[in-house]
């Protein structure tokens, strides 16, 4: 059993912003899979489903960004999980990417991502599989939490559904040849 945990803030004002990339993810996952991310538990939505014949429960945290970390150490804790690094995968956007590049990590810092550090002080280790989704734009940010707040440009929406293709691929390879494999084709 994975834990798939998409990052993002709950409520309609947040759907579409660049901080919700991981809700976004989740749910193209679970489309695909052909299950509904409904059933709350651990202040989370979450979603059983098998994707490249493994189990996993799909998550969107509802604590919002900044104490995602009390969600996830209690799917864990529920789960009986005791080695995120084997059955933990993280999505969250990454204002230090370009906009649309996907980056697959092993194990590693928060890299200044509230959301991914409150996990790991949840958690209590950074050893668990990452899917950073870029979106750092081409012009300098003097306001870096309104700017992941804002929405995404009606003009970027193609764009938008390209990168979130690419990120269910890259999950899909995850699951089903490992992480270095993953790692080799999409960074």
């Amino acid at each position: 059993m994975r834990l798939i945990v998409g990052l993002g803030n709950p409520g309609a004002e947040y759907e579409w912003t660049r901080h919700n990339l991981g809700f976004l993810l989740i749910d193209k996952l679970a489309v695909a899979a052909g299950v509904a991310v409904k059933r709350r538990e651990c202040r989370s939505l979450v979603g059983s489903a098998t994707i490249e014949g493994e189990r996993v429960r799909l998550v969107k945290p509802q604590t919002f960004m900044n104490l995602s970390g009390e969600a996830v150490a209690c799917l864990l804790a529920k789960a009986e999980i005791t080695d995120p690094a084997k059955s933990l995968i993280v999505i969250s956007d990454d204002l230090a990417l370009p906009f649309g590049t996907i980056r697959l990590r092993a194990r590693g810092s928060a890299g200044g991502h509230n959301g991914l550090k409150s996990i790991i002080a949840a958690i209590g280790t950074n050893e668990f599989v990452r899917l950073r989704i870029g979106i750092q734009p081409e012009h300098p940010v003097s306001n870096a939490k309104a700017f992941v707040l804002e929405h995404f440009r009606k003009s970027q929406q193609t764009e938008v559904e390209e990168v979130l293709e690419r990120s269910a691929e890259a999950v899909s390879t995850l699951l089903r040849d490992g992480i270095s494999k993953a790692m080799s084709i999409y960074n």
